[in-house]
């Protein structure tokens, strides 16, 4: 089969031939339709993460959709989003012509949603409809702030917030994403500024909130906790900014408020497969939605170098 093939870790994978999986007993083969390129992929790849260095050669890409070529657990031709442990584990990943994955790894998916968004969507909106749902437990009529507004996962919890019955959602983004940010359907977005006191002023006049999404952490975060209601909660679920941010203990003891984290690893089987059924859905029905380009696979490499360095202004989804 042809795919993205990565051979030294550090350095974009190039598309070429690599062995087909095969069959076999608890594994769905899969004729992968779309898959996206993500950070966790390049971030596995690299060879820097906690997850180790992992062996080379190997097919990248955590998630996509496809159709069942032989299953004992799904109908030949059925269509499936797919979960993928490429970089993490041994083993290959989506961005190729084949895959294969476990049964339970495995989720069919509704009439309604084309191939590209839900590959586009896939576990950003796991994240994004849990850390929400499930973590922060928003109730309507709770007033939402969303960090990173104008990236994957931002984007789709600004639609999920409104989903679960935000009174109000308010975003903040960088200068270059503000425009995705309120098309996602924000009703403020501020400006991303890196001082710390001029943000949580800015954040101030739309507050305070009950929940907190952020995927950034950083100084970010740290403006964003000052603006906590009482009993607020901020869910981190990434670093974009920064690995560290400073929390006032007078601000989150006076409110009783609470930080916690959030990651899809610690998801069961079910508990994704529930969260990319429900997301999907509204994404289907343009209640959730966020900006991708589709490209082929075979420009893997280019958009490889481009994602690393920072420049896509959108998902990057491949096809075969």
């Amino acid at each position: 089969m042809r795919g993205a093939v990565l051979h030294t870790p550090g350095r974009p994978p190039s598309y070429g031939e690599h062995p087909a999986p095969t069959s076999q007993a608890g594994r769905t083969l899969l004729r992968v339709t779309a898959a996206p390129l993500v950070p966790l992929d390049l971030l596995c790849a690299s060879g820097t993460s906690y997850f180790g260095v992992p062996a080379t050669p190997y097919v990248p890409g955590g998630q996509g959709v496809g159709v069942v070529e032989s299953s004992h657990a799904f109908e030949p031709g059925t269509r499936v989003w797919f979960f993928a442990t490429a970089g993490m584990r041994p083993g290959d990943g989506s961005l190729a012509e084949l895959a294969a994955v476990p049964d339970g790894d495995v989720v069919p998916l509704a009439a309604g949603v084309s191939d590209e968004l839900a590959a586009a969507v896939g576990l950003s909106g796991v994240a994004a409809w849990m850390a929400l749902s499930w973590r922060a437990q928003l109730r309507p009529g709770e007033r939402a702030l969303v960090l990173g507004g104008g990236g994957a996962v931002g984007q789709i919890g600004i639609g999920a917030a409104r989903v679960l019955g935000a009174s109000a959602v308010v975003a903040v983004a960088r200068t270059s994403s503000v425009e995705r940010a309120a098309a996602a359907g924000a009703d403020v977005v501020v400006p991303l500024v890196d001082d710390v006191d001029q943000l949580a002023a800015a954040l101030a006049e739309h507050g305070p909130f009950d929940v907190v999404l952020d995927p950034v952490f950083g100084v970010v975060s740290e403006a964003a906790s000052r603006t906590l209601a009482e009993r607020g909660r901020l869910v981190n679920l990434g670093g974009a900014r920064g690995d560290r941010a400073t929390y006032s203990s007078s601000v989150i003891r006076s409110r009783t408020a609470s930080i916690l984290g959030y990651t899809n690893n610690a998801l069961s089987p079910e508990q994704r497969r529930e969260a990319i059924g429900a997301v999907l859905e509204h994404a289907a029905a343009g209640r959730v939605s966020m900006r991708y380009e589709v490209r082929s696979m075979a420009d893997v490499e280019e958009v490889w170098a481009r994602q690393a360095a920072g420049e896509p202004a959108a998902r990057v989804v491949l096809v075969p």
